[in-house]
Formats: structure tokens, sequence, C-alpha cells
């Protein structure tokens, strides 16, 4: 069989009339979603966020400000002001997502060009792949539990496998077990993904409710962290609180990058509004707090504030436990790996296979995407990563500054630069009369305004990795979302303003000014925008 013929068999089903040219910016899964597949309303958009919320991440995020010195509704007040901040920056860059039914590659053409968007692709999906092992290495802690729960054999598997590999026999089976149970929720399609989402937003929140009640009834209390005061104070406090903020918002900005990924499929572009701006937060502060109090009552029953609720669970099995208490915990555990899948379908695999589709759209569609973060997450030993907890923080503070100034570009663009005037037509075509070829494909001032954001926060991250560095550096790296979002915003903004590109607009419209008789609209059926409210 001849070379050529390999890649026809592996290649994507491409759209009619498709060229070389076309080959290299277009397939099925990057054109504007057609309005079969748009079935997400408003509860769509609540459960999502119901089950991307509720993940161990979540319910442990308060513990580090609390352990460092804050109050627990110092702490609490952080994560509120975090997850409240970001919910609008999440709204604003998923709106042309909602609108024009399109997903993240294509919204990055509009501002970085046709092709220099490849990079913001290929950075989105890297941090993607990384986090689907991660995930997927926190679930496999899940299914330890719940197995533990049916045959507490499980945990005396003899190990033998290296140390060097950095885990056991054990673990290394609990881990592998969580991704194979994954991948049949990477096969279905985004429309239909809305179903798990509807029933781990049901399943997760009842599980958590009744740990929080079986956790006060089992110490008899609350326990003692509720009314343990905060050791810092003035500017320290402040900082602090502010760091502890920015780490929630910094938790999101992977999502904040490719909102549109979802919004995309919204049945009309209000559904993704206020679900979106409201359940975040909510949700995010609801289980940070169940997380606090879980915490707190677990130093009433062991001595010792247990911060983990696996490590808890787990702890909950090994005193002879009578079968109700198993199968409590195998239950509790059971929402647990549900949400984590939840959480690495909603973040990860689904961003990785929509970025994966537009670096390769030949050969990768958003399923395929999917199925190599998995592989990835798998190959990476992902155990690895999260051991060294200090260096792998400072690598997602680094890498959230990259998106923040994506992201702050983005926003200028479609809000300040285009006001909402699109040429979806031209998102898919090489043509050099096209408004988002710019030159050569790249747009100059938007990767000008992206350097300026990353080089704002340069300082402070080294001063990150421990080198000493100005202390106003390092608080202009605590506010690392801000400068790289704003920075971004600021410069794109004056550089469209002193270089004016074609299709800026004078008043805001959300319409698409693709020509109705051109090839490229006949290819792409255009989307029907006749809802922007």
């Amino acid at each position: 069989m001849s070379f050529d013929k390999v890649l026809h068999l592996i290649e994507v089903t491409q759209t009619s009339g498709s060229g070389v040219n076309r080959e290299l910016v277009t397939s099925e899964d990057l054109l504007p979603v057609p309005a079969e597949q748009r079935t997400w309303d408003g509860f769509n958009y609540v459960a999502f966020w119901i089950a991307d919320c509720i993940n161990l991440n979540t319910w442990m995020i308060a513990s580090g400000m609390i352990q460092s010195g804050m109050s627990w509704w110092q702490a609490w007040l952080s994560v509120c002001l975090g997850y409240g901040i970001v919910a609008p920056f999440i709204v604003l860059n998923a709106r042309p997502g909602a609108v024009f039914h399109i997903t993240f590659p294509a919204v990055s053409r509009t501002s970085f060009g046709i092709f220099g968007s490849l990079w913001c692709v290929f950075n989105r999906a890297a941090m993607a792949c990384i986090f689907y092992g991660v995930q997927a290495s926190i679930g496999g802690t899940c299914v330890l539990v719940m197995l533990r729960a049916m045959w507490p054999s499980v945990n005396n598997i003899p190990n033998s496998i290296p140390a060097s590999s950095g885990t056991t026999t054990r673990d290394f089976l609990c881990f592998f077990l969580f991704w194979l149970i994954s991948l049949p929720l990477i096969w279905l399609p985004i429309h239909k993904i809305r179903y798990f989402f509807t029933v781990t937003s049901i399943l997760a929140p009842t599980a958590d409710i009744a740990f929080l009640v079986w956790c006060i009834v089992k110490a008899n209390g609350v326990g003692p962290i509720i009314q343990q005061k905060g050791t810092l104070q003035g500017s320290k406090l402040a900082w602090a609180m502010v760091a502890g903020a920015m780490s929630c918002i910094s938790n999101k900005v992977t999502l904040v990058t490719n909102a549109p990924d979802f919004a995309s499929r919204a049945k009309r572009p209000s559904a993704a509004v206020y679900p979106q701006l409201i359940t975040m937060p909510l949700t995010y502060a609801l289980l940070s707090l169940m997380g606090v109090i879980v915490s707190s009552s677990s130093q009433l029953i062991y001595g010792e504030a247990v911060w983990s609720p696996v490590t808890l669970l787990g702890m909950f099995l090994d005193d002879d436990p009578s079968p109700a208490t198993r199968f409590g915990v195998w239950f509790i555990s059971l929402a647990f790996i549900c949400a984590q899948l939840g959480t690495n379908i909603s973040a990860n695999s689904v961003s990785a296979g929509c970025d994966l589709t537009a670096l390769l759209p030949r050969f990768v569609n958003i399923r395929r995407g999917g199925y190599i973060a998995a592989i990835i997450g798998l190959c990476m030993c992902p155990w690895n990563l999260t051991k060294s907890n200090n260096s792998f923080t400072s690598y997602l503070s680094g890498y959230s500054v990259f998106l923040s100034s994506i992201a702050g570009v983005m926003a200028t663009e479609y809000w300040v630069i285009r006001k909402g005037h699109y040429r979806v037509g031209d998102l898919y075509t090489t043509q050099r009369d096209g408004w988002y070829w710019y030159t050569y494909g790249i747009n100059f001032r938007a990767y000008a305004a992206y350097i300026a954001g990353i080089m704002i926060n340069v300082v402070g991250f080294v001063g990150d990795t421990g080198r000493k560095v100005p202390i106003a550096a390092t608080h202009i790296f605590d506010l690392s979302f801000f400068t790289g979002f704003g920075t971004s915003a600021l410069v794109y903004f004056v550089l469209n303003w002193l270089f004016p590109t074609r299709g800026k607009a004078d008043t805001f419209e959300e319409v698409d000014e693709s020509d109705p008789i051109d090839e490229v609209d006949n290819d792409l059926g255009k989307s029907d925008n006749s809802e922007t409210s």
C-alpha cells in the first residue's frame, strides 16, 4: 500500500471543495456548529459547571490558605472573590462562541491570524494534555478508596514496580482503571456529553452533602478550625488574601481562554451568560466551605485536620468498618470518581480535542484529539508531577501568564476592536483579502501585545521559582492574571489605534458580515445569529 493511500485512510472527512490550502485551516469540527448540534440550554451550563467545580482540588482549595495563617472565613472570602472575579471573564470570552457557534481555535484566528493562532492553540492543547494526566492521577486515588470499600485486600496488593517509577503496582492499577473508564466518555460528541454532566450534577452534590453531615455527626460538632483565629495581620494578610484569590483565578485561566468551545453549542447566546456567571462562583464557594467544615470535624475525630477527602475516607476504612460505613465510603468515592471524570472531560479532553483539530485538521477531529490527550496523560507519568507540589505550582503560575495574555488580546479584539462584527467565512480561507489574513496569516499587533503581557510578569515569575527579586515584582506577579490580561489588552488596543486593521468597527453589533455569495460561505453554511440577546 502506498504512502498516499495510508494518509487517505487516516485522514478525517473533509468538507466539499477542499483544496490544499483549505486542508490547512478547515475540517468539519472547525466549522461553525450545525443548528442540530446547538443543544445546550441554560440548565446544561449549570450542570457543566457543577460537574467541573466539584472535584478534589476544589474541596481542598482553602486548606493552603488556612495553613498559611488565615482564618477559615478569610480563606473562604478569598475563594469567593477569586471565582467571583474570574466568572465575568469566562462569559466575556465565551460570547463569540455563543453568538457565531465557533470554537476557541476559530475565535483565536480573529485576533492572532489564520496561522498566528496556531501558537495559542498549541499552548492550550499542551496545558490540556498535562492536566488530563494530573486529573486522572487524582481520580486514581478515588478508585483505590472505592475498591477498598468493596475488597479491603486491594490495599495490600504486593508491589512489583521499581521505586524509580514513582508509583506502586496498587496505585498504578487504580490510575489505569480510572484512565480506562474515561475513554468511552471521550467518544461522545460535545452536544451529547451534557447528559453525563446532568447526572454528575445530581450525584456529586448529593454525596458531598452526605459526607458533610456524616462527618459532623461522627465528630459531634464542626471542629476547632471554625473557631481558629488567623495569625496574619495588616499588609501580610491583605497580600495573602490577594494571592489566594489570584490562585483561584489562575486555576480557571485555561477555561477563560477556551470558553468558546462549549459556548459554541448554545441554543441561544443568552444560555451561556447568567448560568455560567452565577453557577461557577457559587459552586466553588459552597464546595470549598464544605471542605473546611469536614476537615475541621476530622480534627475532632482523629486529632488532626485531614484536608484530603480521599485520605479521610480511607481512614474510615482502617478500623474494621461496619457494612454501612463501607457502603457510605463506596458511594461517596463513586461520586468523587464521576466528579473527576467530569472535570477531566470539561476542562481537558474536549479542549485538547478542539485545539489539536486546529493543529492537524486533515488528520485530527475532536474525538481523536481527546484520545491523543488521554494517551499523553498516560505516558507522562503524572504522579511524578504532583510529588513536588511547589515546582508544579510554580509551573502552573507561569503558564497562566501565557494564557491570560492570549485571553486579553481575544477579548479586546471582539469587544473593542471589531465590536461584534465578524466575517466567519474568512476564518476558513487563506485568501489574502480576508479579514484575518493580516501579514502572511499572522497578526503582529496581537503578538506584540501578547509578549508585553508576558514580559511584565517575567521578573516576578523568576522570584516564584526561588530567586530573590524586588518586592514590587513579586506583587505584580501576585496579580499576574490582571497584569497579563490588562497589559496585553491595552497594548493591543493602542496598536490597533495606531495601525488600524481591516474590519475595525465604530459601533457594537454582533453580526456576520461574510459575503453570502462567497464560495467559502457556501461550504460553511452560515450560522444563524438571529438571536444575540
